[in-house]
């Protein structure tokens, strides 16, 4: 049976066709302020979740803090991208439980995971199961992660990462190219034949900046786009997530896509 995060993303794609998540990394912000104040705005302006994570430095009593603040004032789920164990708190509603398919360091696997179960039980958080796919150029993810990075003209690699994890029976599929990649987001024909390949909600994450590239990527196929150094870049969040979601929104319009979950 699915949870309630889960269930939530599934009714909402039948709904929307493709949706956004406001990424939001307490480090890359003057302060915690300045963090909560972007996922509160992230949630009213049209993000359809919100999340909460980053590779380093994020956990204890900042996620504690900035996590509280940001869930009271939101309508949407809040969700935890984790970059180790150190990044679960309570007072989210869902966790990615991501496994980095393509790090040489089993630890990003399955060891994390095996050692952040039991606290996202005991915290009682809902675990979303989803295989993690670094693309280059792979940023700060792809470093700490140990990642051995798809190269964007092999998207074929991807797709068979990607149908691994549904045969595995994880219920997500993330393809991530790391914050603010200078080449920018993963190309519409990368995105194309790692939908294709599967059954359950692909996503996007790393260099989606304008509503033109978030519409591409979902018309090729991605059923939702993450978006973090936008909404840190161009000061203005409500305006930036309401340009984002208008897009992405518009170009899944109509479109029902058939899990198998």
């Amino acid at each position: 049976m699915a949870g309630k995060t889960y269930q939530y993303l599934l009714d909402t794609l039948q709904q929307r066709g493709a949706l956004l998540a406001a990424l939001i990394d307490p480090m890359d912000y003057a302060s915690p302020k300045d963090a909560i104040k972007a996922g509160k705005e992230a949630g009213e302006a049209g993000a359809d979740y919100v999340l909460i994570g980053g590779s380093t430095g994020v956990g204890g009593e900042l996620l504690d803090l900035v996590a509280s603040e940001i869930k009271s004032g939101l309508s949407v789920p809040l969700v935890l991208f984790p970059g180790n164990v150190t990044t679960l708190t309570k007072h989210a509603d869902a966790v990615y439980f991501m496994s980095m398919l393509n790090s040489r360091n089993p630890y990003w696997i399955s060891g994390a995971q095996t050692l952040g179960a039991p606290v996202a039980r005991a915290m009682g958080l809902e675990c979303m199961p989803m295989g993690y796919i670094v693309c280059e150029p792979g940023g700060t993810v792809g470093w700490v992660g140990d990642a051995n990075l798809v190269p964007r003209a092999k998207p074929q690699l991807a797709a068979a990462m990607a149908m691994a994890a549904q045969a595995m029976g994880m219920k997500l599929v993330l393809t991530d190219s790391g914050s603010a990649p200078a080449n920018g987001p993963l190309p519409p024909e990368f995105a194309k034949v790692v939908a294709g390949s599967i059954k359950v909600p692909y996503i996007i994450g790393g260099g989606v900046r304008t509503p033109a590239q978030a519409s591409s990527l979902v018309k090729a196929g991605a059923d939702i786009l993450q978006v973090g150094t936008a909404l840190e870049k161009d000061g203005d969040v409500k305006k930036t997530i309401s340009g984002l979601a208008k897009a992405i929104h518009d170009a899944g319009k109509g479109r029902k896509k058939q899990f198998e979950i």
